[in-house]
């Protein structure tokens, strides 16, 4: 298997020029709150500190603004949670497979916790239970995270059960520190449906065929437990984004549920009926999935592209830093 940090290197490189990056380098650090008070060390301001936590006589000596920083500002955690399932095998809205977006998306903020100092974790799972790789500080780490969503988010794995991972997560920890929840599109309140999405043409049964989750599972009401878990730790969320089940599609191709490996006949697909319905259910379920989230306080975003990853994740961090502050 190539390694997959470098491709997460490449896409900083090639999407975020240096100011940019300087931003998002800027909106990572000042994602831990209530840090202490034990001064460490000066450091060049970089676009997005706290104005407040500049040196200015340091900086007046030295010509250029000074940063303080402080020992809480280091060797933070970043646990990373992944629903390994067999969800995130589908395909995305672009096309692209779940899984490489959701591995972009980890390998960024992993990435920037590595030059940060930080120290970073992985949780997987499914219906087969939940795995935790401990938090480590090098690239040689980081690249294992990332092999390890590539090897089990497959079709050949388990069920996704978000669920079950996240109420791991609750009671596996109790240290303080930073979750990043990457899922595929979830309904979060007991009443919703999920409406799924599609894999890879080369992951199913033929040349033509793509593997999808059809609406209509009803989803646990995940917002007691994510209230507890906002309450614990700093959160953010990261929804990789579901391929349109009903938009038009090469006649003879192939449409596969995911978790049944049942098909979705092409004349349902093609039914003006159906697919107004299932505009109106999905655009319903990303709304409430928002309005869920920003309730309880937790800044989210929506990725339907590689291209998505590096801007979005920058609004991202913006957002939880300011709804913070």
């Amino acid at each position: 298997m190539p390694a997959l940090l470098p491709r997460v290197k490449t896409t900083l490189s090639i999407v975020a020029h240096r100011r940019v990056r300087g931003w998002l380098d800027g909106e990572y650090r000042s994602v831990f709150h209530g840090k202490s008070h034990d001064f460490d060390d000066l450091r060049p301001y970089v676009p997005g500190d706290e104005i407040r936590d500049i040196d200015w006589k340091a900086t007046a000596r030295h010509g250029s603004p000074l940063t303080k920083r402080y020992i809480a500002s280091r060797k933070q955690a970043v646990m990373i949670v992944v629903d390994s399932g067999r969800d995130l095998a589908a395909v995305s809205a672009s096309g692209e497979p779940k899984r490489d977006l959701a591995i972009q998306a980890a390998g960024v903020l992993g990435y920037l916790a590595h030059r940060h100092g930080d120290q970073v974790g992985l949780v997987t799972g499914d219906a087969s239970g939940s795995a935790l790789v401990p938090l480590g500080g090098t690239e040689g780490h980081l690249e294992r995270l990332l092999q390890i969503i590539h090897a089990r988010a497959s079709l050949e794995g388990s069920p996704s059960d978000f669920v079950g991972q996240l109420d791991y997560v609750a009671r596996r920890f109790r240290r303080r520190m930073l979750l990043v929840v990457i899922s595929d599109d979830q309904a979060l309140a007991g009443t919703g449906h999920g409406t799924g999405g599609t894999g890879g043409a080369s992951s199913a049964s033929g040349a033509n065929a793509r593997t999808q989750s059809t609406p209509g599972a009803p989803a646990s009401d995940l917002r007691p437990l994510l209230r507890r878990l906002h309450a614990q730790h700093e959160m953010i969320w990261v929804s990789i984004a579901d391929a349109d089940l009903v938009a038009a599609t090469p006649r003879g191709a192939e449409l596969l549920d995911v978790q049944t490996f049942g098909e979705l006949p092409e004349f349902l697909r093609r039914d003006p009926q159906v697919r107004r319905e299932y505009a109106e259910r999905a655009t319903a379920q990303k709304t409430e999935t928002r309005d869920i989230l920003d309730r309880i306080g937790i800044a989210s975003t929506r990725i339907e592209s590689t291209r998505d990853v590096v801007p979005k994740l920058f609004r991202l961090l913006e957002r939880h830093n300011h709804a913070g502050r």
